[in-house]
């Protein structure tokens, strides 16, 4: 078959955006996770999800759908050339999960992500200025155990759902148990293998003294996505808000080793990984997912 120099050109130049796309830590396509660029999703959401995918990103993980509904927000992903493989959803106080599962469906996601599973805000909804917070009361073994068996129900109507449930940490899991184990290692252990995944926020776990490295080894399978953000040095802290919280920068200027992680990472079973970023930001938050795009990209 003859080929014309004109189709020659074309091909090879989607086959390198192909790779582009999928050579990024652990040959997956870049995600993002939406918090990073709340602000100026809630100014021009097209506009900034095309401005990702121009970027290089290829996967977004939801947050908030903003003025839009959950259908439209989706039509917008769609439009940008993007997918959303996950969202996180307000699972906190909600009795009825079919909705939240619904919402899931709609936005063509597989993994239903808990965030903050529990009210860590006692008085209300979580404050604006976490800093100015006091940091959160120890939560304890008993409390730890009621919530992983809530996520094992919650894992099991999501399967019922055709989805699959996902718990994404902070550093407050962290807390030291009676036994010198982390809270963390409770969610791990009293829940199901298969009803309940992990999302590892690697910044998190690490500012928490943990290591990611370690629990890809102790509990293979477990783990399905990442967050890669970076902190600034830190010693290791649970303080989730208040003065002692730990301070975002973006990727590759902060001290998480993450060529160490994603090295262990590579037969742990990831199958997204979505950059963040926490506050404060030190450009616009458009320019600091640039950033990120560039880290994850140096990895390929």
């Amino acid at each position: 078959m003859n080929f014309s120099r004109r189709h020659f050109i074309a091909t090879a130049a989607a086959a390198l955006t192909v790779r582009a796309a999928f050579s990024e830590p652990l040959g997956l396509p870049a995600g993002i996770q939406l918090y990073a660029v709340r602000d100026p999703l809630d100014q021009d959401a097209p506009g900034t999800l095309k401005a990702l995918h121009d970027i290089g990103f290829r996967e977004v993980e939801y947050f908030s759908p903003g003025k839009y509904t959950v259908a439209e927000f989706h039509t917008l992903i769609a439009d940008a050339g993007l997918t959303c493989p996950s969202a996180h959803l307000p699972f906190t106080g909600a009795t009825d999960l079919a909705p939240i599962f619904a919402s899931a469906k709609t936005l063509g996601a597989h993994f239903a992500v808990s965030s903050v599973f529990i009210n860590l805000f006692p008085s209300g909804p979580p404050p604006k200025s976490m800093d100015q917070m006091q940091p959160i009361p120890a939560i304890g073994l008993d409390r730890f155990k009621k919530l992983a068996a809530h996520m094992n129900d919650v894992g099991q109507q999501a399967k019922a759902a055709g989805l699959q449930y996902a718990y994404h940490n902070h550093n407050f899991e962290f807390e030291k148990m009676p036994d010198g184990s982390y809270g963390y290692d409770v969610l791990l252990n009293e829940t199901d293998h298969d009803l309940v995944k992990f999302e590892i926020d690697c910044g998190w776990m690490t500012v928490a003294g943990a290591s990611p490295q370690a629990y890809f080894k102790r509990h293979p399978g477990r783990f399905r996505m990442l967050h890669v953000k970076d902190f600034r040095p830190i010693k290791p802290t649970i303080d989730l808000i208040g003065p002692g919280r730990p301070t975002g920068i973006e990727l590759g200027h902060g001290f998480i080793d993450y060529k160490s992680i994603f090295a262990a990472a590579k037969d742990a079973g990831i199958v997204h990984v979505f950059a963040e970023q926490e506050a404060p930001y030190q450009r616009g938050q458009l320019e600091s997912a640039r950033a990120s795009y560039e880290f994850l990209h140096s990895f390929s």
